[in-house]
């Protein structure tokens, strides 16, 4: 029974002699044992608060799509526009807007008397270099006659007579024609710098012509 005694007794001290050793030679695992739970630093959230951390996580900036307007144009130049902005592949991108819109003055050649004749005329136009032209054929006044541009003041109309002069068209000239003509825009939808860019560097091969932020919206074709 001593022995049994002095052994318990004899096994504690060394238990107590060892948790002394490792306080000394470890200090840190006791802080650590402390740190790892401590109920007085939890706090639970609202559910206000945690809708708002998760609509934080939901957030991302945001891209704002830009719409440009490029015009105004002939009904008759639609065509090449057309043509210019293909290689884009816009697809439901493209729309377009058209407006009438007032014309005072018009530089012209006068009714050619037939079609043939006309066309004999807009022949040689081409020869000249000049593409922007169109046939009356619809007008009971002006059937045949070739119209060379409208425009809303004479001295605009006067400065484009003087343009087709200097290329060598001789029976051309301005008169007052109040008949309003159609105005074409193409709006491009959904687009980026890369095509905001382009847009402006075609502009370059249509004198006159705008590039700005869409007027108004209208429904996809």
């Amino acid at each position: 029974m001593r022995t049994f005694f002095f052994l318990l007794l004899l096994a504690n001290v060394a238990f107590f002699a060892f948790s002394r050793l490792s306080a000394e030679l470890f200090p840190g695992e006791s802080l650590l044992l402390l740190q790892q739970i401590n109920p007085q630093a939890i706090r639970l959230l609202t559910p206000e608060q945690v809708a708002k951390a998760a609509g934080a996580k939901r957030e991302s900036p945001k891209t704002v799509a830009a719409c440009l307007e490029w015009g105004a144009f002939a009904g008759s130049d639609a065509g090449r526009v057309e043509e210019a902005l293909a290689p884009l592949a816009l697809g439901a991108k493209l729309s377009q807007r058209r407006t009438d819109e007032p014309a005072s003055w018009w530089v012209f050649m006068p009714p050619q008397g037939n079609r043939q004749a006309a066309m004999n005329k807009a022949t040689e136009l081409k020869r000249l270099g000049i593409a922007d032209f169109f046939v009356l054929q619809d007008d009971p006044k002006f059937r045949f006659a070739i119209s060379l541009g409208v425009f809303r003041t004479e001295e605009s109309a006067r400065n484009h007579l003087e343009e087709l002069r200097a290329k060598g068209v001789r029976t051309a000239q301005i008169g007052s024609r109040d008949t309003p003509t159609q105005k074409v825009w193409f709006q491009l939808r959904d687009v980026g710098d890369a095509v905001a860019a382009k847009l402006k560097e075609l502009k370059q091969g249509f004198p006159g012509s705008e590039v700005t932020d869409c007027a108004s919206e209208i429904p996809k074709s």
